[in-house]
């Protein structure tokens, strides 16, 4: 990796307090977030596909979580149809995500991510739609795209995360501000879909709902096996079924 992509990933994912690979960081106290995103390498310095092994998205991948949002009994199912798109002259890997809320889908959404040459995962945006029962869109709030209207490109996955390390996940104002911080490297967890007791467990928050904390485990080779909010509204979701072709 060139020293200016190094540089620029320093700057865009400070390391505050970083420990051993395999300690863990407090997940309390107030959210003051890291330095803001610098912006994504260029065009030129990204790779063909992600494969982050704390993030893989290969076509054919797919993911099944069942939970709850809002009180009531959730079914959320992402996938990775294979297509692409270009945003900002990067090539994006596009994954689908479909939600259900009591058996009816609730919201759709089109995620787009890509993967620099280093292995650093970026957020390019997303296209959401919260849908009412006779499915007509109800609002899609939270939408946004990198490049249009002051919205950024965030880091979504480092390539080497470790205990401490903070990022921007995505940037538009007044509409997505999430960030995350590493809390440990040896997390255990449990779920139909996956379990080990090396997972990766993140905490994400953003400034637009400072009363909210969720945590995340990633586990390797997979992805995200199970979210849940640890401060706020009652929320989680679990892995239950996973494929890999």
């Amino acid at each position: 990796m060139r020293k200016s992509l190094m540089i620029l990933i320093a700057a865009a994912v400070p390391l505050s307090g970083c420990g051993g690979g395999g300690g863990s960081s407090s997940s309390g106290g107030t959210q003051t977030g890291p330095a803001a995103t610098t912006g994504a390498p260029s065009p030129a310095q990204f790779a063909d596909r992600v494969d982050n092994p704390w993030f893989p998205l290969l076509p054919g991948m797919k993911w099944v979580y069942r939970g709850v949002k809002d009180g009531e009994p959730s079914r959320d199912v992402v996938t990775v149809p294979g297509d692409t798109k270009i945003i900002q002259g990067v090539k994006c890997t596009v994954v689908k995500d479909m939600l259900y809320i009591n058996g009816k889908l609730e919201e759709r959404t089109t995620d787009w991510y890509a993967q620099d040459k280093s292995g650093t995962v970026w957020y390019f945006g997303e296209d959401t739609a919260e849908l009412k029962p006779n499915g007509e869109v109800k609002s899609t709030e939270g939408s946004w795209l990198s490049g249009r209207d002051g919205a950024e490109a965030g880091i979504f996955m480092p390539a080497d995360p470790q205990v401490g390390q903070t990022a921007r996940q995505e940037y538009l104002k007044g509409q997505a501000e999430d960030h995350f911080q590493v809390l440990s490297l040896s997390a255990s967890v449990k779920t139909p879909g996956a379990a080990s007791m090396q997972a990766l467990l993140t905490k994400e928050w953003t400034p637009l709902e400072p009363d909210v904390i969720d945590h995340k485990f990633y586990v390797r080779g997979i992805g995200v096996v199970k979210e849940q909010t640890v401060k706020g509204a009652t929320e989680r979701n679990t892995l239950v079924a996973f494929h890999r072709p």
